[in-house]
């Protein structure tokens, strides 16, 4: 389970410009590897996976092929 947890007794109206300044003003403050942390969690929330598992990728759907000079 992930230590991230939703805070459902904060909030603060303000309008859609108000909240994007704000959250990107914090998220300026977090280390590259603490945002690539996040990104992990949502990512996982968002495609239904555990966080410390990812899926693999399915390499069988790529190919490879010369492109010609010119």
């Amino acid at each position: 389970m992930s230590e991230f947890r939703l805070d459902r007794t904060a909030f603060k109206a303000q309008t859609a410009e108000q909240a994007s300044a704000s959250h990107a003003q914090y998220y300026k403050t977090l280390t590259w590897q603490e945002r690539l942390r996040i990104a992990n969690y949502l990512n996982s929330i968002a495609y239904n996976y555990p966080e410390e598992n990812p899926p693999r990728l399915d390499k069988t759907r790529f190919s490879v092929r010369a492109r010609g000079n010119g």
